[in-house]
């Protein structure tokens, strides 16, 4: 039983006609006829008397009718509900990241398909890389930015360049006013660090950078990825935290300042991942302005200005301390 055979069986029960069945359909008569013809073979019973004057129901045909109704209608539901969830894809924009990861570069790029795109909307989640990487397989993401290496087998990597690690210290620490620190000048203390599941490429970037050096530093892991809670241990004396760069650019806590840390182990690359032939519109809108924005200067030094300006800001705490 196929839809077009409800539709000619109902189209003649309401018209009582094929003729004005067929005009209705806007087919030719006999491929009413024949649809008719087709849906009583298969149901094995007459739904229709043809008459001199037209045609009448007979008792299965009435007894088809409303169920003939309402199959057709329950099938336009679904149709529209396919049509507008294909009309939100259009205009929905799901970008993933991982915790303290997200350059500010992300939403000044996403700025621009939204002035293209007027009903664009765009949402954030948060993941470790691989509940990312799993989340645009299965097509509940656009996009999602990480740090390198990761598996990307199947998918498309668009280079974000690298960015720097961090060190947080509080703002008494002796190395607070300093641009940079060494690794080697933190590994005494306690160090912070999120889980290693919330950035991987960080997490064992560090350790290798410390097994380089010689050193065994004393990690204190946090018990999620949160960074608001790795900032205020770090204020209320628990040790010095690592970060990606971007988390001096999105987090602040009185309390502490954020130092760049020198050496290779401290440079984290990043990529934007998405599915390899993906032909939505605002994914690939958000991937030329990603591109477009990825060397430019001004997002090193939109970096380098938070730098400075949180040292500065430390300046003047210190210095109201002092006094």
């Amino acid at each position: 039983m196929e839809l077009r055979h409800l539709r000619y069986f109902v189209a003649v029960a309401e018209e009582s006609n094929f003729r004005r069945a067929a005009e209705r359909m806007y087919v030719a008569q006999g491929a009413v006829s024949e649809q008719v013809r087709k849906l009583e073979r298969e149901l094995g019973v007459r739904l229709l008397d043809r008459t001199s004057h037209g045609a009448a129901l007979t008792d299965a045909g009435a007894a088809l009718l409303p169920e003939a109704r309402r199959v057709l209608h329950q099938a336009e539901l679904a149709r529209l509900a396919v049509r507008n969830a294909r009309d939100h894809a259009t205009t929905r924009l799901r970008i993933g990241y991982m915790p303290a990861s997200l350059p500010a570069s992300v939403p000044r790029a996403v700025q621009r398909p939204s002035v293209r795109m007027p009903l664009l909307e765009t949402s954030f989640e948060r993941g470790s890389a691989r509940e990312l990487i799993d989340a645009i397989r299965a097509e509940w993401l656009d996009a999602a930015v990480v740090s390198l290496p990761t598996p990307t087998a199947g998918l498309r990597m668009t280079p974000l360049g690298d960015q720097r690690a961090v060190a947080v210290l509080p703002v008494s620490h002796d190395d607070a006013m300093k641009p940079e620190i060494r690794l080697e000048q933190l590994a005494p203390e306690r160090i912070v660090m999120l889980p290693r599941d919330a950035n991987r490429p960080l997490y064992d970037g560090i350790l290798s950078g410390c097994c380089a050096l010689g050193l065994s530093p004393s990690l204190v892991e946090m018990p999620d990825a949160h960074v608001e809670q790795a900032l205020l241990a770090v204020a209320s004396g628990a040790g010095l935290a690592l970060l990606p760069e971007s988390g001096a650019e999105r987090y602040g806590t009185p309390g502490v300042s954020f130092v760049r840390l020198s050496g290779d182990a401290a440079t984290l690359a990043l990529a934007v991942l998405t599915r390899r032939d993906t032909e939505h519109m605002p994914t690939v809108a958000f991937l030329q302005a990603m591109s477009a924005l990825a060397d430019s200067r001004g997002a090193g030094a939109s970096s380098d200005a938070l730098l400075s300006a949180d040292h500065e800001r430390t300046h003047h705490r210190r210095e109201g301390v002092a006094r």
